[in-house]
């Protein structure tokens, strides 16, 4: 029994169910038919419609033609540095024994970095100056026995000669001391510091990295195809991509050397940095200006078409009260990011088809 009620209680359930979802089924229908109509009429509307002679009418879209400022640009990669980056080494070698400066600090030309264990000079210009001191009061003794027609002229220039010998040596030395101090040559800011105390120094491994970005230059490569357009002097726009800044500026050198491997020459561009945060090596865009018509007709690169004949547009006539579409061929000029400059074939005033030109035919009704 209880196995039949179960049976009985699906089955209720099931027919139960089955008017819901048929009148589900039939509001969707109903929906679809009404978006349907909908779609369609806006089809129509947006495309194909007849006027009242059943002529088929298209609906466009129009730009007025204006002369206006047209620039072309070369677009290189650069990259940014300090006018003045500098590798800072030491001139001997020998044990670093104290650093005095840290990562970031500004410091000034000929200012002491880090110095060299110096202790064997050090020691040497005691015993050195104890000789100079020695030497100094017999060249004097013998100075005033000379001055007195005492002695020998042999006596007295010996001594002479023994002191001056032993001031050179004391200059050279002192020289050498100076060579164990790891100085700044630029005024700027430590950058990097690989050097540690303890650590052997000599000439050519590199100690602290001294920059001046109180003036900045950008440096890039140029593609020899471009060696007769970009000279000194010439405008440049500069943009820092990572920190959406641009600035107008000129090339401050243009090398005449052509590198023999990337076919490349190189071009710098100099300019103080004031608060612009920039930093060493940071990526730059570089547009360099190789052309500029002051009074150009331009238009979107997308609405030239193009076949056996040549480029072309569509404009629009109006002819006995009604709009048609013409096919008007140009000539292209410069093109640069995504608008062409027309040379022939269009005036100021001309109605460029700027939406609905691509199925439009030669001759064919269009409207607003």
């Amino acid at each position: 029994m209880k196995k039949l009620a179960l049976i009985a209680g699906i089955i209720l359930f099931v027919f139960a169910c089955k008017p819901d979802k048929k009148a589900k089924l039939d509001k969707l229908k109903k929906q679809h038919d009404e978006i349907s109509q909908q779609i369609k009429a806006l089809e129509n509307e947006l495309n194909v419609g007849e006027d009242k002679n059943n002529e088929k009418v298209k609906l466009v879209t129009l730009n007025e033609i204006k002369k206006q400022p047209f620039n072309h640009y070369i677009e290189v990669q650069g990259k940014l540095d300090g006018d003045d980056n500098v590798t800072v080494t030491s001139k001997s070698p020998g044990v670093v024994t104290a650093i005095y400066v840290k990562e970031g600090d500004a410091v000034k030309k000929g200012q002491v970095l880090a110095t060299l264990d110096a202790q064997v000079y050090y020691q040497t210009l005691e015993e050195l100056k104890t000789q100079i001191d020695f030497a100094t009061n017999l060249y004097n003794k013998q100075k005033t026995l000379w001055d007195q027609k005492i002695g020998s002229e042999i006596q007295y220039l010996s001594a002479k000669n023994n002191k001056e010998s032993l001031e050179l040596k004391l200059k050279t030395l002192q020289e050498q001391i100076n060579m164990m101090k790891i100085t700044s040559p630029i005024n700027g800011n430590i950058e990097e510091m690989p050097i540690k105390i303890g650590q052997l120094m000599a000439p050519g491994i590199p100690a602290f990295r001294v920059v001046n970005f109180s003036k900045v230059k950008i440096m890039a490569d140029v593609a020899e195809a471009f060696s007769s357009k970009v000279s000194k002097g010439d405008s440049v726009l500069v943009s820092f991509p990572d920190i959406d800044i641009e600035i107008k500026d000129k090339i401050d050198f243009a090398s005449k050397y052509i590198n023999p491997i990337n076919r490349t020459f190189a071009i710098e561009i100099k300019f103080n940095s004031g608060k612009t945060p920039i930093r060493a090596n940071m990526v730059t865009v570089i547009k360099i200006a190789d052309y500029h018509s002051p009074n150009a007709i331009t238009i979107p690169i997308n609405l030239v078409q193009s076949d056996n004949t040549g480029s072309y547009v569509f404009v629009s006539e109006i002819i006995n009260g009604k709009m048609y579409a013409k096919r008007r061929i140009v000539k292209q000029g410069q093109t640069y990011n995504g608008i062409v400059e027309i040379t022939e074939g269009l005036n100021t005033g001309d109605k460029v088809l700027s939406s609905g030109y691509q199925d439009v035919e030669d001759g064919q009704l269009i409207k607003l």
